[in-house]
């Protein structure tokens, strides 16, 4: 079962998007974004970042859990993780965006 986004509009009107793998779980969200076409310009550069190791940042949050960051050739971050109990849980996490972002399709709950 292939990967997907999900494009959205939170409380505050912002535009974001989540990526979720094969099994629904997500894997990864996004920041906020004023406009629809902003955060749609944010999943083409998930999709073409994904592939690409040194796009990726792991750390150890202050609470003891482990993060990842996607990042595009700017350095801007495109897609944060949840937090993981071990650095091999986010070392997971990072190889399932690498199977299900570049091929994933867009599910737009902002005309529901």
């Amino acid at each position: 079962m292939a990967g997907k986004f999900e494009l959205y509009k939170d409380n505050a009107g912002e535009f974001r998007f989540r990526l979720k793998a094969g099994n629904h779980e997500n894997i990864g969200a996004s920041e906020g974004y004023k406009s629809k076409s902003g955060a749609e310009n944010g999943i083409s550069s998930v999709k073409k970042n994904s592939p690409l190791d040194e796009r990726y940042e792991t750390f150890e949050g202050k609470n003891g859990k482990f993060y990842f960051h996607l990042k595009a050739a700017n350095h801007e971050v495109i897609l944060s993780s949840q937090g993981y109990s071990d650095h091999s849980g986010a070392k997971a996490g990072i190889d399932a965006v690498k199977r299900a972002a570049p091929d994933a399709d867009t599910e737009d709950l902002t005309k529901i």
